[in-house]
């Protein structure tokens, strides 16, 4: 493996922006396949309001990978107060009005992220306007991203399965080349059914995951999401997966195995979350090879991802340094 490994990220939300944060100290070559689906704050009122893809995740990972001075970063994320553009983010305006001026989408992103001279590349998964839908165990269609797990804790049923409309949504063609090329493919963190899936169900996007010759890693969550994955184990978060795109086979799980302080840990238990363990049981069946370490950090009272971990490991997987 060569000293930068060509990495490629996918998901959305505030997982992929810390992975990206973390990764970006090891390589320069490194590319973010991020969902388009989100419907809801800011970037669902630009959505609707402009006819534009969302721009609240690739913003996240444009700002995660940002190479620029703090301002400019501060800038990007500063949410306005007052008025009519309360609660709106300034970096979707920008991006918003990038796209008018460039003509798409995606040029947008691109001029955006030379402007705040980012390591690697952002990608939409998409340009389509990507809609996604969730079929409940009780046969209650929901659409739109907001609305599925809202939908999840007011009725208490379970999801069935989740897909996109259109059902056959093109994917960017440079996402396609990057995974063609890339050394490792990581999936997650994030939401499992809102951020990661939907990127699996772009036409040829699971396919291509699968046929590509990179070492594929997925990151687990470290507590469950009310709404959408409670009550689910790490077992079960990998199984969705498959089940919703069986082609492809992942390599490598990385997955928590430190305990929660008990004063955090009771605030997410009361919310209706839980912690992701392995719990011992062998995954190997389905080719995977578990690797349950200490993930975790602790910030403002909160338990995300120590994304200089995270990234250290999957430097030593794309080496073979596996521990």
């Amino acid at each position: 493996m060569k000293e930068q490994p060509k990495i490629v990220a996918i998901g959305g939300g505030t997982g992929l922006s810390v992975l990206l944060k973390g990764l970006k100290r090891y390589t320069t070559e490194l590319t973010a396949i991020v969902s388009v689906g989100d419907d809801g704050g800011s970037s669902g009122t630009i959505r609707e309001d402009m006819g534009i893809l969302p721009p609240g995740d690739i913003r996240n990972c444009i700002n995660a990978l940002a190479n620029t001075e703090p301002m400019m970063q501060k800038m990007m994320e500063y949410r306005f107060k007052d008025g009519n553009l309360t609660g709106q983010s300034l970096g979707n305006l920008i991006i918003a009005a990038m796209t008018d001026v460039y003509g798409s989408f995606d040029e947008a992103i691109r001029h955006v992220s030379s402007f705040l001279a980012v390591t690697g590349q952002v990608l939409p998964v998409t340009l389509d306007d990507m809609v996604l839908f969730a079929e409940f165990e009780n046969g209650a269609i929901v659409k739109g991203e907001s609305k599925i797990p809202k939908y999840r804790l007011e009725s208490g049923v379970p999801i069935k399965r989740v897909y996109v409309e259109p059902s056959i949504c093109e994917p960017l063609p440079e996402a396609i080349e990057a995974i063609r090329e890339a050394d490792v493919i990581v999936l997650g963190p994030g939401s499992l059914y809102t951020s990661l899936i939907p990127n699996l169900l772009v036409r040829d996007m699971g396919k291509e995951i699968a046929e590509s010759k990179a070492i594929k890693v997925y990151v687990s969550n470290i507590m469950t999401q009310p709404g959408e994955t409670g009550g689910y184990s790490f077992e079960k978060h990998i199984e969705e997966i498959y089940r919703h795109c069986g082609s492809i086979r992942l390599d490598y799980a990385l997955v928590n195995n430190e305990n929660i302080p008990e004063e955090i840990l009771e605030k997410y238990l009361a919310d209706g979350a839980n912690p992701i363990y392995h719990n011992g049981t062998d995954i190997l069946e389905h080719g995977i090879r578990p690797i349950p370490m200490d993930l975790t950090r602790i910030d403002n009272g909160y338990v995300r991802h120590d994304y200089i971990t995270l990234a250290e490991e999957i430097i030593r997987i794309s080496k073979g340094e596996v521990r």
